[in-house]
């Protein structure tokens, strides 16, 4: 019995540890009209973390490229595109690393973090010096 106990306690301490963390795939959100746009896939790679569209919902938008990026992401395929580069962890934080905007080819400076109330909630927070703009996005099942 109480063999059956641990082993029940550890499953539910690892199932809960894996729910409560960042990776995996995400929905975003448009700001303006609350629609879903598509699925960004975060990732580490190299002790930092990573960002990529796995999924654009609206079919007449899945192959355009990025024509407002700049460098090497210029004209690239939005899908597949790595969107978030080089976080890193820093207490609740994820922190130091950028957010690529494909609709205005702009970077931001990135924080992201767990919602302290649902962890299938992702705080994506976006900054241009101390101005900032939040999404939230929603884990994908």
């Amino acid at each position: 019995m109480r063999k059956l106990v641990l082993i029940l306690s550890v499953l539910l301490v690892s199932f809960s540890a894996t729910a409560q963390d960042i990776f995996g795939k995400w929905i975003t959100v448009d700001d303006e009209t609350g629609e879903e746009k598509s699925i960004v896939e975060i990732y580490k790679r190299d002790g930092k973390v990573y960002g990529k569209v796995a999924e654009v919902f609206d079919a007449s938008k899945r192959d355009l490229p990025c024509i407002k990026c700049t460098g090497e992401d210029y004209n690239k395929p939005i899908l597949g595109m790595e969107i978030i580069r080089d976080m890193e962890k820093d207490g609740d934080y994820y922190k130091k690393g950028t957010v690529l905007d494909p609709q205005d080819g702009k970077l931001y400076k990135l924080r992201l973090s767990l919602d302290e109330d649902n962890s299938d909630v992702l705080m994506v927070r976006g900054y241009i010096g101390f101005f900032y703009s939040t999404q939230y996005w929603k884990r994908s099942l």
